[in-house]
């Protein structure tokens, strides 16, 4: 009898979780894993610790933008419980060129709390014809799978920081 009261309970407790009841105790965070697409459950308090993916076993976080394409453009910006900065970009672009080393140093500086990616347009008109981009560099912020703030052109370092934290 104990053991059915006891996982009575887990789903009782379970189904308040997800009715988002103020007794929610989980507030494990969703990471996507840059190197295979998998979401992973973290908690907040353990995400600057340099975890890593349940299924590839590779980091979730490694100071890095991650490569996006339309397999994994949904996954990393509608799932993920970190906000997703995204430089839309294309090879023949001399800023975006220019902008790159900028871009990637405010991966190191804003992850793990915010994951930062970078999308050729070129590769993905598709997903660039969605967001309505008609000049490039452009970065767009997305928080819970929504668009939060787009800014166009070339930016240092130091301003892709400062204006990705402006933003939340």
């Amino acid at each position: 009898m104990a053991i059915a009261t006891g996982r009575f309970m887990a789903l009782a407790f379970a189904s308040v979780r997800k009715q988002g009841s103020f007794m929610t105790q989980d507030k494990a965070l969703i990471i996507v894993c840059p190197h295979c697409s998998a979401a992973n459950r973290v908690p907040p308090d353990k995400r600057h610790a340099g975890g890593t993916c349940g299924r590839c076993k590779q980091p979730l976080f490694a100071g890095e933008p991650v490569s996006l394409t339309a397999a994994n453009f949904d996954a990393h910006a509608g799932r993920s419980g970190v906000p997703l900065l995204v430089d839309f970009w294309a090879s023949w672009c001399g800023p975006c060129r220019q902008m790159a080393p900028a871009f990637a140093g405010a991966a190191r500086d804003l992850e793990p709390f915010m994951r930062l990616g970078k999308l050729d347009t070129e590769a993905e008109q598709g997903i660039a014809a969605r967001y309505g981009i008609r000049s490039i560099p452009t970065m767009i912020l997305f928080s819970n799978g929504r668009e939060v703030a787009r800014q166009s052109g070339a930016m240092p370092q130091q301003a892709i920081v400062a204006w990705a934290r402006a933003q939340l």
